[in-house]
């Protein structure tokens, strides 16, 4: 009886009890099922490469219109501080964007990291370079009158005479294109090729005569003394386009 009698008492706490459980299936309130995942906790490398890299280097690291990051040989003259230097700072004087939160992007520390270890493991073959001694992936510009010579005995064949494109590949002298890649692509793309396209690495452009450091810095240097001072404008001896 005394239960019986307690209840009226009770009956506020029991309606404010059954009132909040029913609260999950109030209009608007989200449903069961799993958070939508903040961006800075994405950390899975086929999600961020195809989020922020794969629209210029390709959708599996080759394929797009900048250089391709699956190559091997590239993997393998590159280091992880310099990777995550590029993709945190970008590259001045060019396409590539910088993408670290602390340089203006969206991407944390750990993402970056991220994107370089799976760039290592999922593209990279160690050993490829065994038994061979590289040229390093970084070094100053050459002689560009050397350069000369060492584009006419490694590259005309393939670029035509003076880098203005031949019956094989295009110009790469383009003022334009010029204007949108570093010294430092140009030397990448040198040693490397573009191996997807036919372009031979450093070691095959002379069957039997691999490039030296010094032919790959003096003809960098005379590539980069193509590039006009300022990109864009109109070349000497084009018609002005003016509006009339």
């Amino acid at each position: 009886m005394t239960c019986w009698r307690r209840l009226p008492a009770l009956l506020p706490a029991l309606f404010l009890i059954l009132a909040m459980a029913g609260c999950s299936s109030l209009p608007g309130r989200p449903g069961l099922g799993p958070e939508v995942q903040r961006p800075s906790d994405v950390m899975n490398f086929g999600v961020l490469y195809k989020q922020n890299c794969s629209g210029c280097h390709g959708p599996e690291g080759r394929g797009g219109p900048a250089f391709p990051l699956a190559d091997p040989v590239y993997l393998s003259i590159v280091n992880d501080a310099t990777l995550r230097t590029i993709t945190a700072q970008g590259v001045p004087n060019s396409l590539m964007p910088a993408f670290a939160r602390s340089a203006g992007g969206m991407l944390t520390d750990q993402q970056i990291d991220a994107i370089v270890e799976g760039m290592r493991k999922n593209w990279a073959k160690p050993g490829i370079l065994a038994g061979v001694t590289p040229p390093p992936y970084s070094a100053p510009l050459g002689d560009p009158k050397r350069g000369t010579q060492v584009y006419q005995t490694f590259c005309q064949s393939c670029h035509g005479p003076g880098g203005k494109g031949g019956a094989k590949a295009s110009s790469i002298v383009d003022g334009s294109y010029l204007g949108l890649v570093s010294d430092q692509e140009l030397r990448t793309d040198v040693i490397c090729g573009w191996p997807h396209l036919g372009a031979p690495d450093w070691r095959s452009d002379v069957p039997g005569h691999p490039m030296t450091a010094q032919e790959i810095a003096d003809v960098v240097a005379y590539l980069a003394a193509q590039r006009p001072k300022f990109p864009g404008r109109p070349y000497p001896g084009q018609p002005s386009r003016r509006r009339k």
